[in-house]
This record gives C-alpha cells, sequence and structure tokens, in this order.
C-alpha cells in the first residue's frame, strides 16, 4: 500500500485523537506536524488550563454550533463528553467540573492533556514527524502521495486536521483549507469567531475590566433585530468581550448595534413606568440616588448620567423628559456600533472551514475523494465557548478514525 495506511496532517486535539484509535485498529498511521512540537494550540486551551467539554446530556449538546449542530450529532453521540472524561480519567487524569458546567482536568494544565495523549500515541506506535509541514497531496486511484518540505510519503487514506486559522502563531494558518481546495473539496469564507467586539470610539474604555453577569443584550443590523442574547459580558479598553459576547459574535458583522441592558432583566418600558413613578415620589432625590438602586456600579452610573446630559447635582424635580428618555436609552438598551471584530490572532476559534455539504456527517469521509477525512476546526464547525469546541474536535476526530476502521475493514 505505501508508507502508511492513513496520514495524518496536523497534531492537534482532533489529529491525536483520530491517530490513536485509527492505530489502535491495527492501522499503521503517520503523523505530520509543522511545528516543532505537537499539540501547541491545545496548551493555550482554556488560558492554558485546558476546558475539555462540558457537563450534561450530550444530546443537547447540538444547540451549541449554530446551524451545524445537525452536521456534528452523529460525531458528538459516537463519542460523548462522560466518554471523553472516562477517557482521560483510565489513563490517571482526573477530571473536575465547574459549577458552570465546565470540564477541566483536576491539574488544570493543558499540557496534562497533551501528555496522556501523546504517551497513547507512543503506546500504539503511531509515528509524529513534526517540523514537517505538508506543501501537496494528489489523489491517484486508490491512494495519496502526500508532500512535504523534506518527503513524500504514500498513503491508502489522509486525515486533515490542521485547525482552522486563529492563532495562528500556533501555526494554524488556513493549511488545511488550501489543501482541501487542491482536492476539489468546497471551502467556505472563514472569519474570527469566539473574538472579542471592537468599538469606535469606546464610550466606557475608562471602564475597563468591569464586568456583568447575565447581561441581556441585542444585536441589530439594517434598523431589525436579529438576535437577543444572555450571557457575561465584560468591559475592555478597546470594546466588550467576555463568554456571553464571544459566543455572540459568531453571529455579528462589523456595523451591527449592540444594545446593551444595565438595568437587569427589566425592559425600557418597565424600567421607564418605575423610573418616573420614583422620581415623582422623590422630587428632592438626584437622579444618581434612584439609578443606585439598580445594578449598576457607581462607576457606570456616572457615565450613563453624563452621557445623559445630566448634571451630577440635578434632582427629580428638574428632570425634563428629553433628560429622562436619554437616561432611559443609556440603561436598558445603550447602542453601540461594531467597528470590527477581533482579528484571527486573538480569536478563541474559526467561523467557516471546509463545506459540510462535501462531508459525511456519520464517517467524517469526503463525499466527492474516497480515502479523505477531516475532522476538527478545519471544518465549517465553530461552537459556544465552555468546551465545545474541543469536544466537537476529539468526537469528529474519533468519528474520522472508524470511518479508516471500515476501510481498512477492521
Amino acid at each position: 500500500m505505501g508508507d502508511a495506511d492513513t496520514i495524518i496532517i496536523g497534531a492537534g486535539p482532533a489529529g491525536l485523537f483520530c491517530a490513536i484509535h485509527a492505530a489502535s485498529a491495527g492501522a499503521k498511521v503517520i503523523m505530520l506536524e509543522k511545528n516543532p512540537e505537537p499539540g501547541s494550540k491545545l496548551l493555550l486551551a482554556g488560558t492554558g488550563q485546558c476546558n475539555l467539554t462540558h457537563d450534561g446530556d450530550i444530546r443537547d449538546f447540538v444547540t451549541h454550533y449554530g446551524d451545524h449542530g445537525k452536521f456534528v450529532k452523529p460525531a458528538l453521540l459516537s463519542f460523548p463528553n462522560k466518554t471523553l472524561m472516562e477517557f482521560f480519567q483510565k489513563r490517571g487524569l482526573a477530571m473536575m467540573t465547574e459549577g458552570n458546567g465546565k470540564v477541566f482536568p483536576a491539574t488544570r494544565k493543558s499540557a496534562d492533556v497533551l501528555g496522556v495523549l501523546l504517551a497513547e500515541c507512543a503506546k500504539e506506535g503511531v509515528k509524529i514527524n513534526s517540523s514537517e509541514p505538508v506543501t501537496g497531496i494528489e489523489c491517484d486511484g486508490d491512494s495519496f502521495m502526500v508532500t512535504t518540505v523534506s518527503a513524500s510519503y504514500r498513503a491508502g487514506s489522509v486525515v486533515i486536521t490542521t485547525g482552522g486559522a486563529s492563532y495562528p502563531q500556533c501555526g494554524t494558518t488556513g493549511d488545511g483549507y488550501r489543501l482541501a481546495q487542491s482536492l476539489g473539496q468546497p471551502v467556505t469564507e472563514i472569519a474570527p469567531a469566539l473574538t472579542p467586539l471592537l468599538i469606535r470610539p469606546f464610550p466606557f474604555a475608562s471602564l475597563a475590566g468591569i464586568s456583568f453577569e447575565s447581561m441581556h443584550f441585542t444585536v441589530w443590523r439594517g434598523g431589525r433585530k436579529v438576535a437577543d442574547h444572555t450571557g457575561d459580558v465584560l468591559f475592555t479598553h478597546l470594546g466588550l468581550s467576555g463568554p456571553g459576547i464571544l459566543d455572540a459574535s459568531r453571529g455579528i458583522l462589523p456595523g451591527d448595534i449592540v444594545r446593551l441592558s444595565f438595568a437587569g432583566p427589566m425592559r425600557r418600558e418597565e424600567f421607564a413606568a418605575e423610573l418616573a413613578k420614583r422620581a415623582a415620589e422623590n422630587p428632592g432625590w438626584q437622579i444618581g440616588t434612584i439609578l443606585a438602586k439598580y445594578p449598576i456600579p457607581e462607576r457606570l452610573n456616572r457615565k450613563l448620567l453624563s452621557l445623559a446630559g445630566i448634571s451630577d447635582d440635578l434632582t427629580c424635580a428638574h428632570f425634563s423628559l428629553e433628560k429622562r428618555s436619554a437616561l432611559i436609552t443609556n440603561c436598558t438598551e445603550f447602542p453601540l456600533v461594531v467597528t470590527a471584530l477581533g482579528e484571527f490572532k486573538i480569536a478563541m476559534a474559526t467561523r467557516g472551514g471546509v463545506a459540510l455539504e462535501g462531508v459525511n456527517p456519520k464517517t467524517m469521509e469526503s463525499k466527492l475523494v474516497p480515502g479523505l477525512f477531516f475532522a476538527g476546526e478545519v471544518l465549517d464547525i465553530d461552537g459556544d465557548t465552555g468546551g465545545y469546541n474541543l469536544q466537537a474536535a476529539f468526537s469528529t476526530g474519533y468519528l474520522a478514525a472508524q470511518g479508516i476502521r471500515k476501510r481498512l475493514g477492521s
């Protein structure tokens, strides 16, 4: 057959997991990695603590991948979150689940997760060639010729697990898209995902570091509301971040307007009625005193008043309808125009990639090129924060390995 039964391009979580499960079935596996060491991006996962997956029913996971949840469902069910946790626990790496459902290794070290994967690869006889970027793939009949900067390899199947285009400093520079396209595989337009929103000018830059739990916010485009969200929001020097914003960023475009509600779950009409009632009952109070009754930090309180043209000493007796309307808007639907999304170098994931209509969701094999498989972020799959992207990487890697096993008849 050649140098290997299968060649896996990219030694990230999807590739390593695919290699382990293909080799355990007797396949001869060679992994080709462009970086000096495997798992570079995995080491950064969860700020180095590696949020592996999420707790709960795996069937609920599909709602966390947007329109592509249906595609990834067979992979998730083939190797669910509980099975993933057991995989590492059986190999001596305990798991811990936080109150928010995020699952981490008990050591809180991505390096320990990588260590388990590399130990399994060694145990199963997987050959990992680092510092060997792939320059091309050719398909000739029932086998593939994979060319690197230093050699050529022939194999019966190829798995592309090169990741997306986020964190290019880790070597994920979109190589997999180019390789896929060279074989006739369609690729959708890519963009940063799970990334902060940049706002110019950002009126709350001086309040960077303030965060809000379970904030309600909406996204508007062309004068129409396109999304409703509730999630944690963080002010940065340049705009908005936090888990809620990162998840929402997957559906946000430059020019969209994000409207923030600082008044908790209260909507505009409810807040307006309550504000009018309190102002009428306390004419001698300063407006800021009334605003302090809401879950709004004091520094933000003063900023919202200032942006509404309200002085610190203005009392309720002199609270004009114009200023009241401005303050109501500021507190319940403060508008911020998105200038840009954070670039790939700071994005946690990539939106877009190898088009899903060209891939069999039950095997991860190309519908166009028999023997060509894909797994992980190189596919047009991006999930919410909280371990959903790593779970998809492991599950699709596992499913691709099952496809390879079937080709080998094992």
